[in-house]
């Protein structure tokens, strides 16, 4: 692992060795400003993590028009709100595009959104960075030009979820899902169920709930567990619909029957407090979390988490770092474009293909976007919830970061066919960080 890690900052050191030798974009073919169309939740139950998004954007654009913009020109946000729904977020994007004249559009959060903006965007011919796409269908087989994402899907998040799943608690019998109803619910729990038997054909799945997407009440799923008590509850549900569920899991006692794991409650540490007890499983949907091993004292990373704390009163979470990831991306595509321009300033297709196989970082590990499929390879960051004398929520130990090659469909290749090649050989790849080693059980 740490000669890969080895061999990808090396590539990036020399990725920036030939930006710096470009030449700077020719004053004549500059626009006065970029316009940049970005999608997310400022309202309903996704807000949550959609706002913080928002937030992250303002700080880094902030900073960046500061320092001078991209290579002298500023970059100016125009925000669309997601909780419109598909067709309301649709119409608000292509009016963005036609008429507030977008050079760059950013989107989106939802499953749904995501499958139906990418056509919208080749249509359009404008570039498109996915800056927080789950779904793998959104890319996969497509063959976009214009469409690529700066960060992993779901592929990645699930299979890696299982192996770190099988690592901390090896020996459990039963299993039990509740995901929200809608696209990723049901697609997240179909890839992690499918390698989870594959890896471990002896488990027996005990009962499958959807509730609905903004479920007030989760009383009869609780219930139901109490009575089957299955050794892991499994939710990859987000936002509000996750925060409300553990805390009424909570209030009636369901973690003292069951070991739960929760693989996107990264992003619910901090609003859930006590309510999230000790020994829960949790991912971070990315190698995102602002005590990353690697980088909490990285220059970078704890300067924009110290902004962030200061501008929001809270901790970043993942939206955060996929919002910096996205905005990295699109400084790094423009400085590479205009390098293999000779210093002129690039058109939309010479953009689009310099988006195409560029390393950048975020705030945290590298990402390659795949030159084949547009497909972001981002590695994975997992722990358990123990308490600390420092914080008034639950922070992680037995924390895994799990390569991003390792757990992603290869380019080409189709998921649901990739998916049946897996086996429990691959849990011989992973390890602890440090001095992890996985007593949770």
């Amino acid at each position: 692992m740490f000669f890969k890690r080895f061999l990808r900052k090396t590539t990036l050191a020399l990725s920036l060795l030939s930006v710096m030798s470009a030449v700077q974009a020719t004053e004549g073919d500059k626009p006065e400003e970029i316009i940049l169309g970005i999608t997310t939740f400022l309202s309903g139950p996704a807000s949550v993590f959609g706002v913080p998004g928002k937030d992250a954007a303002e700080i880094y654009l902030e900073e960046l028009n500061a320092d001078g913009g991209i290579h002298g020109v500023p970059v100016r946000p125009i925000f669309i709100d997601e909780g419109k729904g598909v067709s309301g977020m649709l119409s608000d994007y292509r009016r963005v595009v036609q008429a507030e004249k977008a050079d760059l559009m950013m989107a989106a959060i939802s499953s749904g959104n995501c499958k139906a903006l990418g056509p919208v965007a080749e249509d359009l011919k404008v570039v498109n960075i996915m800056w927080d796409c789950g779904t793998e269908k959104a890319l996969e087989g497509l063959n976009y030009k214009y469409v690529v994402r700066s960060q992993a899907n779901a592929v990645t998040e699930m299979v890696a979820s299982v192996l770190y799943l099988l690592k901390v608690h090896p020996d459990f019998k039963t299993i039990a899902v509740v995901n929200q109803d809608y696209a990723w619910g049901h697609d997240s729990w179909e890839i992690f169920s499918t390698v989870l038997k594959q890896m471990k054909p002896d488990v027996e799945v005990v009962a499958e709930f959807f509730p609905r997407f903004g479920a007030p009440d989760y009383s009869s799923q609780i219930s139901r567990l109490q009575a089957l008590k299955p050794d892991v509850v499994f939710s990859s549900s987000w936002g509000g619909d996750l925060d409300t569920f553990t805390t009424q899991a909570f209030q009636r006692g369901l973690f003292r029957d069951s070991k739960f794991f929760l693989a996107l409650a990264e992003s619910s540490l901090e609003r859930l407090g006590s309510k999230l007890p000790e020994g829960v499983l949790v991912g971070a949907r990315g190698d995102h979390y602002f005590l990353h091993p690697e980088y909490v004292n990285d220059p970078k990373h704890s300067d924009f988490v110290s902004k962030y704390l200061e501008k929001t009163g809270s901790q970043p979470i993942y939206p955060v770092y996929h919002m910096v990831q996205a905005m990295e991306a699109m400084v790094g595509a423009y400085d590479k474009a205009i390098a293999a321009n000779d210093g002129n300033w690039p058109n939309k297709e010479q953009l689009a293909e310099a988006l195409h196989g560029l390393t950048f970082r975020g705030l945290t590990s590298d990402v390659t976007i795949r030159p084949e499929d547009g497909q972001g390879l981002e590695d994975q960051l997992f722990g358990v919830t123990t308490s600390s004398d420092e914080y008034d929520f639950r922070i992680l130990k037995d924390i895994m970061i799990v390569p991003a090659e390792l757990v992603t469909t290869p380019a080409g290749e189709s998921t649901s066919e990739w998916l049946t090649t897996l086996n429990a050989d691959l849990l011989d790849e992973v390890d602890f960080y440090s001095e992890g080693n996985g007593d949770a059980k």
